[in-house]
């Protein structure tokens, strides 16, 4: 079992910055999508960002233009710079990710913003933004 561990998260004003890290146990295999989720109070988990092992990237309409994600292969770590904070974007942050065998498994996969595509989760991060 993957342990990701994310950190970053804290309280900002609307229109602040902050930048999410998630840091993998291992990669289990080389081939995998890894995204943030976040979920705010009474609302269902919403993915915002994915990014495959190939380096495609997928936004939610939501955080698109202001959210990147990314990832540093070596440190096995996952980011999301998040800019142009709004009140709405508080919520508990979360990181997932789903390693599979082979590349062709990945391809197979739809809907990397799902989140029932992820079996391995972190425990979040809280992000407060003020208005």
């Amino acid at each position: 079992q993957v342990q990701l561990v994310e950190s970053g998260g804290g309280s900002v004003q609307a229109g602040g910055s902050l930048r999410l890290s998630c840091a993998a146990s291992t990669y289990t295999y080389n081939h995998y999508y890894m995204a943030w989720f976040r979920q705010a109070p009474g609302k269902e988990r919403e993915g915002l960002a994915s990014i495959c092992s190939d380096g495609r990237t997928t936004y939610a309409d939501s955080v698109k233009g202001r959210f990147t994600i990314s990832q540093d292969r070596v440190k096995k770590t996952l980011y999301l710079q998040m800019d142009n904070l709004k009140p709405e974007d508080t919520a508990i942050y979360y990181c997932a990710a789903r390693y599979a065998a082979t590349y062709a498994a990945v391809r197979q996969w739809r809907s990397p913003l799902a989140r029932t595509l992820y079996n391995n989760w972190g425990q979040g991060t809280q992000v407060t933004v003020s208005s």
